[in-house]
């Protein structure tokens, strides 16, 4: 049997790497925003914030969700980068 080579190992781990930290930073500047028929906004978070509440308590986040849409509010995912600003891609590496 061949052992692994360290080179390719430490490339595959450095590719998955960049690719958690590119779906960090899309969470990050990506916002659930829920407004109310007025269009006030009632609650702002960052995706990757309503992701880890939604895996800690899935029952709670769905009863807000529900709650909000029954009381006529909008809920909408907003992107808050800069213009211009590019989004974080990862290029998939041939191991």
């Amino acid at each position: 049997m061949s052992e692994p080579r360290p080179d390719s190992a430490r490339a595959a781990v450095d590719s998955v790497v960049d690719a958690v930290r590119g779906l960090v930073d899309e969470g990050i500047n990506r916002h659930v925003v829920v407004r109310d028929s007025r269009n006030d906004v009632l609650l702002e978070v960052p995706v990757a914030l309503g992701l880890v509440a939604a895996f800690a308590a899935p029952v709670a986040t769905t009863i807000g969700a529900g709650l909000a849409l029954v009381g006529k509010c909008g809920i909408k995912i907003e992107d808050r980068r800069q213009p211009g600003e590019e989004p974080a891609t990862v290029e998939p590496e041939q191991v």
